[in-house]
Formats: structure tokens, C-alpha cells, sequence
């Protein structure tokens, strides 16, 4: 049987970073009284996360089958700007997450995975049956719909505050700038 870090609902689950831009880690976090859980994850499964939860609210919010009560923002006083616990004791790095609705509760459920390399499919073991490996412990959030909005709102907040984008490529600029493939690999200088 896995561990199960479960909050029902947490009194903060929030998505925060460690480090300067460009060489950020980011965090998932849950806390319920003086138990805090931060698990590592990537940029790109933050932004996955922050993305699903806000159409599976907006689904629910236009479904003639839910009687539930969605914001469609996240509501007046729910904004969470403060920096994550400390100290921050990785759990695990996240893998596979799952996300759905409970329509009895009313709560958005996420569900956060270790990752493992036994679970890593190759394109060439696609079309085989594959059973992946029970995991050691598992992170499960139970969140109401406006607490859900506030945690995408913060998401999307904490991923904009990252390295700015170049106007011609797009790609992160440091601090120093970068060779931009789209101005010639030139480094432009200030006059």
C-alpha cells in the first residue's frame, strides 16, 4: 500500500519556486495545520496542471448536470502571495497526475505520482500491455472550486514571473540577453 499525503480539504495548497529565474525548481505544496508536503515538479506540468484544473471548473460551471456553485475567477480574498514553508523537504518528484470532479463533494481531486523510470514508455512499447509499478506514496487534494481558481491563478502568476521572452524568437532572454536565432545570432547592444 502507498503512502497517502491527503488534505481534505488543505488550508493552503499553493505552486511555488526556488531560485532565480532561468534556474528555478518548482514546488507543489499542501498544508493542513503543521503538516506541510512539497513535491518537485517542472514548469511544463505546473502550466498542464493550472490549464486542466480551470477547464475541468469551467466544464463544470457550464454543465446542465451540475448543480455545483463555480466561480468563474478566483473570488475576493482567496489571493495567496506568500512564499512556500520552509523548509521545503522534497517528498518526491511528480510524475503522472490525475484530475477530476467530485460531483457528491464538490471538490476538484488532484492526484500527484512519484516519477519512475519503470513507468517511462518507449514509442516502441507503445502497443504493448503495460502495467505500471504501484507507487510508494501518493499526494491526494481535495479542493473546493474557489480555492481551485485561487491555485490557478497563483500558478499562472508564479509562471509569468520567470525569465522575460524575447520579442523576435520567443525563447527565455537571461539577464545577459541570448544569441537570437531569428536576429542572425547578433547580440544587440545598447547605445
Amino acid at each position: 500500500m502507498p503512502v497517502v499525503h491527503g488534505f481534505d480539504p488543505p488550508e493552503r495548497f499553493v505552486t511555488g519556486t526556488v531560485g532565480p529565474p532561468g534556474a528555478r525548481t518548482f514546488f507543489l505544496q499542501a498544508r493542513s495545520g503543521a503538516r506541510v508536503v512539497s513535491v518537485a515538479l517542472e514548469k511544463q506540468q505546473v502550466a498542464a496542471l493550472a490549464e486542466r484544473i480551470d477547464e475541468l471548473l469551467d466544464d463544470v460551471m457550464s454543465s446542465d448536470l451540475s448543480d455545483a456553485l463555480v466561480p468563474a475567477v478566483a473570488p475576493i480574498g482567496t489571493e495567496d502571495t506568500a512564499p512556500l514553508e520552509q523548509p521545503i523537504d522534497e517528498e518526491f518528484r511528480a510524475g503522472t497526475m490525475t484530475l477530476s470532479w467530485d460531483p457528491d463533494d464538490e471538490r476538484v481531486v488532484i492526484e500527484v505520482f512519484p516519477f519512475t523510470e519503470a513507468a517511462v514508455v518507449s514509442p516502441d512499447q507503445v502497443d504493448e500491455d503495460f502495467e505500471e509499478p504501484e507507487p510508494d506514496e501518493v499526494l491526494l487534494v481535495r479542493l473546493p472550486a474557489g480555492q481551485a481558481r485561487a491555485f490557478v491563478k497563483r500558478s499562472e502568476q508564479v509562471l509569468e514571473a520567470g525569465r522575460p521572452s524575447c520579442p523576435f524568437c520567443g525563447n527565455p532572454m537571461d539577464p545577459e540577453g541570448h544569441l537570437c536565432v531569428r536576429a542572425n545570432g547578433f547580440k544587440r547592444r545598447e547605445p
